[in-house]
Order: structure tokens, then C-alpha cells, then sequence
């Protein structure tokens, strides 16, 4: 019990910091809305042949991206706490040890919701329409947030290691990218070479996104 106390009070923690931060959660915000406006009105009538069917295509793809792109951001903030000496201090107090990374991943899934629910409502004002009934569609937007936080976990192992904020964001690219360009969140799987395919069909980025 002493152990959840303790991620508790390190979640509200991270959470009322990212609120103090009123630039990251603008940002963060901004950045997922400029994406689905540019691939929207840049690819719609390529890919579909409108924009109005090509939004239900790409929203659930564009969720994912954000998702990866949004655990990039845990270890840039691990890597940042690390060379503010903030975690050793943290580590110095009588606490669960798990709790400084159970702590910041949940606050950044905290954040991941509030970043998914305005990327879905600007969706919806661009014509998203979801088939399943409101159940299923928060459940999928659940899953979205599951997936972030299984990222989440693997961006802090890299930036425990790294320890550089800059570099950590670098790396953080290097392996999320290929995630989300070679896979079904912008273009249907099945217009790429047979070799990209075999990688595209069977990468985690691809299967959340086709549960959609």
C-alpha cells in the first residue's frame, strides 16, 4: 500500500507541474491538430479521394502517432529530473523505488488523455464519424492511452541511460519514426513494396491502429 501512496502523491506531482507549464500542454496540444489538419487536407483527396472519408482513416492512425510521439516526452522529462539532480533526491526519501517511474509515466498518461480528447474533438468538427457507438469508441480511445504508456515505459529506459535531455529526444526519433511512417496510420498497408509491407503489417503501430 506504501508503494502506491507513494506513486499517488509522485503522479499529482508530475500532474501539477505539467499544469504549471501552461506552454507543454499548449504545445503538445498544437502539435497533434497541426498534423491532423496537414495530413488531412494534404493527403485526403490523394488517398480517398475526399477529405470527408479519409478523416475516419486517419484520426485513429494520427492517435497513435501522437501517442508515441507524446512518450518520446518521458524520458526527455526522466533524462531532465536526472541532470537537475531531482530523482537523486527522490531516491534519498524513505519511497518505493518503482514509485519515481510509476509516477511520471501515469502523469504523462494523465496529460495523453487530455491531448487525445481535443485531437478527437477537432476530428469531429472535421467530419469524423464513428460506426460502433460511443462504448466502443472510448475504449479504442482507452487503448490509444495503454499504448502510450507501454512506450512510455520503453522512452524511460532510454532515458535513464542516455541521461541527456537532448539526446534522449534524438534517439527518441530514430525508433519512433519508422514506427509511424512504416505502418497503416497514413496510407492503407497494401500500396507498399512487399518488403516494407511485411514490416508495416506486423509492428505494434499498425495493429493498434487497425483496431480502429
Amino acid at each position: 500500500m506504501k508503494g502506491i501512496s507513494d506513486t499517488a502523491q509522485l503522479v499529482k506531482r508530475n500532474v501539477k507541474r505539467n499544469f504549471r507549464l501552461p506552454q507543454l500542454l499548449i504545445f503538445s496540444s498544437i502539435q497533434p491538430i497541426i498534423f491532423l489538419l496537414l495530413f488531412n487536407f494534404v493527403f485526403g483527396g490523394a488517398v480517398s479521394g475526399g477529405q470527408g472519408e479519409y478523416i475516419n482513416f486517419l484520426l485513429p492512425g494520427i492517435f497513435a502517432q501522437i501517442a508515441l510521439f507524446g512518450a518520446i516526452q518521458t524520458g526527455v522529462g526522466l533524462a531532465e529530473d536526472l541532470d537537475k539532480g531531482a530523482i537523486d533526491r527522490l531516491r534519498s526519501l524513505p519511497i518505493a523505488r518503482y514509485a519515481v517511474l510509476a509516477g511520471r509515466t501515469l502523469a504523462d498518461a494523465v496529460r495523453n488523455i487530455f491531448v487525445i480528447a481535443i485531437l478527437a474533438a477537432v476530428g469531429f468538427m472535421l467530419g469524423f464519424g464513428y460506426t460502433e457507438g460511443v462504448i466502443k469508441f472510448l475504449l479504442a480511445c482507452g487503448l490509444v492511452v495503454l499504448f502510450a504508456y507501454a512506450f512510455s515505459w520503453v522512452s524511460a529506459v532510454i532515458g535513464l541511460l542516455l541521461r541527456d535531455t537532448e539526446t534522449v529526444q534524438v534517439s527518441g526519433f530514430l525508433w519512433v519514426f519508422p514506427l509511424v511512417f512504416a505502418s497503416s496510420v497514413f496510407v492503407p498497408t497494401d500500396t507498399m513494396p512487399d518488403w516494407l509491407r511485411a514490416f508495416a503489417e506486423n509492428q505494434p503501430v499498425t495493429h493498434v491502429v487497425n483496431a480502429r
